[in-house]
């Protein structure tokens, strides 16, 4: 046979050409697929320990989203469009472990180009070692402790001012008391605090103001308690009452502040001022325990009685979106981060995740709901905003009394003996 015949030539010929042509598929660069969307992960708690300010939090994180997607979404000037916000939900169910896998999940697999979570100081650590290893921006509107911002990171943010400031705000309003005759001098204090870093910057801030302060108050008694896991506060309770303090103080999440003010009701116990914190007004204390919660005052990142405009219209929004009204602080500070996060991402112009950190680092949000009306980040990624007192006054009214300039209605101190 004869392979250079003219048939054999042109049979050959077309062979190759339909075997080129079918190969060209795969030899071609894949199409790339229009971005129709921008990823944004959450990762929060709505079971477990810490399911109520967690669904909270998601609710002003999605307020935010709606908001935003309701205008239009955010526009990438890279893409020459606006996009739409998709969340990426994960419920971490409490527990430290699974809120680290889930974050890790939702920075890899998942590729959003941030994450908002981190509800609580032991799962705002679990989640705080990702962002760095990912080069993806993470933003926490609910831990606070000082060592989640004081290992140089690099995307981590937070919406939060620190625990720290939480104790020395809770020192100055004291000491105010002191100074408008309405607390003695050389006051002693009781200390009763979660065993985590979250409990340790609180006692931190208020020995620190009272060092500042001599002759104020003395602290007679210091001491930790597990979290999370107590159910039974009984015994540390007997020790603050043996220590014949005058002011009761104690750094408690709020399923711990539940527990601890219905057994402190139980034991009969009296003392001059009482603070949980952070806790003190939510509704599920004063449905738990009606006016035993009374005259509780607590230093928080917020209050729906700000007077700012935009903090009555955040206040109309929640209530229309959620059918109930914002309780304590917990969903302003994720409604914000969502809005930072949002602004960042637009003054960023493309979803380049570096890029999207460094506007985090550089912006402003000046319209914030938050104490002073803006939201910046300092050189840790901390905020600094000052806190509010609040104290929880009867028929469930809660006002604020500290600082003045911003203040509802007077402190009650001490605190009526029933």
């Amino acid at each position: 046979m004869n392979l250079f015949r003219p048939n054999c030539l042109r049979r050959m010929t077309r062979a190759l050409l339909i075997a080129a042509l079918a190969a060209a598929p795969l030899l071609l660069p894949s199409p790339v697929r229009a971005q129709s969307d921008i990823p944004v992960g959450v990762v929060l708690p709505i079971t477990g320990k810490e399911a109520r300010p967690g669904q909270y939090q998601r609710e002003g994180i999605e307020l935010a989203i709606k908001q935003i997607n309701d205008a239009g979404g955010i526009f990438v000037k890279s893409l020459n469009k606006k996009l739409p916000v998709r969340e990426v939900f994960y419920d971490d169910g409490s527990e430290s472990a699974r809120s680290a896998s889930l974050t890790e999940r939702a920075m890899s697999s998942d590729n959003v180009v941030a994450v908002i979570g981190g509800y609580s100081t032991a799962l705002g650590e679990a989640e705080s070692v990702m962002p760095d290893r990912y080069k993806t921006p993470w933003i926490t509107p609910g831990a606070a402790a000082t060592s989640i911002f004081s290992r140089g990171y690099q995307y981590t943010f937070g919406t939060l001012s620190s625990i720290e400031n939480l104790g020395l705000t809770t020192g100055q309003f004291l000491g105010w008391l002191v100074d408008q005759n309405k607390l003695k001098k050389g006051l002693k204090i009781a200390l009763a605090v979660e065993n985590t870093d979250h409990g340790v910057d609180y006692v931190a801030g208020i020995q620190k103001w009272i060092a500042e302060h001599p002759g104020y108050f003395t602290v007679v008694f210091n001491e930790k308690f597990d979290y999370p896991g107590a159910t039974d506060f009984s015994g540390l309770l007997q020790k603050v009452k043996n220590s014949h303090a005058d002011i009761f103080l104690s750094d408690a999440h709020l399923p711990d502040y539940l527990t601890m003010q219905r057994q402190y009701l139980q034991s009969g116990m009296y003392h001059q001022m009482i603070s949980y914190g952070a806790r003190g007004p939510e509704a599920d204390a004063r449905k738990a325990m009606g006016s035993g919660i009374d005259y509780i005052f607590a230093a928080i990142w917020w209050s729906k009685d700000l007077t700012y405009p935009q903090v009555k219209k955040f206040n109309t929004d929640y209530q229309a979106f959620t059918g109930h009204a914002p309780d304590s602080w917990y969903a302003a500070t994720s409604y914000d981060a969502m809005r930072m996060l949002a602004q960042s991402i637009e003054r960023a112009g493309k979803l380049d995740k570096t890029a999207i950190r460094d506007q985090l680092r550089s912006g402003e949000l000046k319209n914030s709901i938050l104490p002073t009306q803006v939201l910046k980040f300092g050189k840790t990624g901390q905020v600094s905003n000052p806190f509010v007192i609040v104290q929880n006054k009867p028929d469930g009214k809660v006002d604020i009394v500290f600082p003045q300039d911003a203040a509802t209605g007077p402190p009650v101190a001490p605190k009526p003996q029933s």
